[in-house]
């Protein structure tokens, strides 16, 4: 089976933001995207190539950007289009907020989008599909020859704890704490073409891969791969899934540039004939797992030996690593944002930390509310005060 990938012109980026719509007196999840989708038909029309469009769940909308060259191109993309999402929203009641679950809202009220694939999707999966009221960020970036995607998807693997780490918003699931930083991690990697990506040798062994699990039924289409890292053939990008919802704009800037940043580094030592890292898959799923539970205070597999380090201190280390790179691709200062993060916490630490300054489960919904509208960390006391 031959897929052909259209190469990219450098690290062209794409982002996919998907946002939860609240109802602002409950503060619940309501599932009205028709509703709102319906408000904004210059924006939402054209299916596929709509930047704001449905997801699985009709508490969902994601905002889809053009193709951009910069992290800053991007965010103004997705400034315009959350703009005018909450222009849609606000007469409806609605606010929007972005977090990997919603804290209190329940899985069994969520209801599909009407659209036919969706249909089918909950027709395969069952339950593993009706769960999904889950929220992530997926990052695009462009690769100059198709022979490089797998190598890169390879060596992006060993980064997953990091991307997740960093943007880890899913503590609370259905009402109650879970104990892991990202609840979502587990509820959409449950389903059987998700998970970490295989590490195969080439472009060549992905087409064998992809022609195996089409021939045998797995799957129809190789869209249905839903691995946290993967080979997209027709916009010539690898794409990086494994973002939590991202609450902040800034972050999401963060998350964009820390790809932009590895794909660019990696993709040039490969055009100067290196050999990029391809750690071993039990590292990857188990480095998986460990950021799912702890986020940002795991202590992670360093290579195949078993060796381990904080994770902070090796996010740390990467940022520094990448600052050369982001300074020539103009996103300094929004990989810089990370530094941030790790002072004043990932998502998942500033909704606990809400909890443990005496604030409720609808505090943490006010503060992801607040964080969105403002483009800004929520600090303690604020939400409740936000909310009154």
């Amino acid at each position: 089976m031959a897929i052909v990938f259209n190469p990219s012109r450098g690290a062209t980026l794409g982002v996919e933001w998907e946002l939860q719509l609240v109802d602002a007196a409950t503060r619940h999840l309501r599932q009205d995207a028709r509703e709102v989708l319906a408000a904004l038909p210059s924006q939402a029309e054209g299916g596929q190539l709509a930047k704001i469009r449905h997801e699985l769940m009709e508490s969902t909308v994601e905002v889809v950007t053009d193709v951009c060259h910069t992290v800053a191109e991007a965010q103004r993309d997705l400034a315009a289009s959350l703009d005018a999402l909450r222009a849609a929203a606000r007469p409806l009641g609605l606010a929007l907020a972005c977090t990997g679950t919603h804290p209190i809202s329940d899985w069994r009220d969520a209801e599909t989008s009407p659209l036919q694939r969706y249909a089918e999707l909950v027709e395969q999966m069952q339950w593993l599909a009706r769960r999904i009221q889950t929220f992530g960020v997926h990052v695009h970036v462009g690769v100059t020859d198709g022979a490089k995607a797998i190598p890169i998807v390879n060596a992006l693997a060993g980064y997953l704890p990091h991307f997740l780490a960093l943007t880890a918003s899913s503590p609370f699931w259905s009402g109650a704490d879970t104990g892991l930083a990202s609840s979502r991690a587990v509820v959409f990697g449950q389903l059987p073409t998700a998970g970490p990506p295989h590490l195969l040798d080439d472009w060549t062994a992905f087409e064998d891969y992809m022609d195996t699990l089409l021939r045998a039924g797995t799957i129809r289409s190789i869209k249905e791969v839903w691995w946290d890292i993967r080979p997209h053939p027709d916009f010539g990008t690898v794409e990086i899934r494994m973002f939590d919802g991202i609450p902040t704009l800034r972050e999401v800037g963060m998350a964009t540039a820390l790809c932009q940043s590895l794909v660019t580094l990696f993709d040039q030592q490969l055009d100067r004939g290196y050999t990029l890292p391809r750690p071993a898959a039990w590292v990857v799923r188990d480095n998986k797992w460990r950021a799912t539970r702890y986020g940002l205070d795991a202590v992670v597999i360093t290579d195949d030996g078993g060796h381990t380090a904080p994770l902070r201190d090796e996010v740390y280390e990467l940022v520094a690593e990448l600052e050369p790179v982001a300074a020539r691709l103009g996103c300094a200062e929004e990989l810089k944002v990370a530094g941030e993060v790790l002072e004043h916490g990932a998502p998942y630490e500033r909704q606990r930390a809400i909890r443990a300054g005496g604030g409720g489960l609808e505090d943490v919904v006010d503060a992801a509310i607040l964080e969105l509208a403002e483009n800004r960390f929520v600090t303690r006391g604020e939400a409740a005060r936000a909310g009154n």
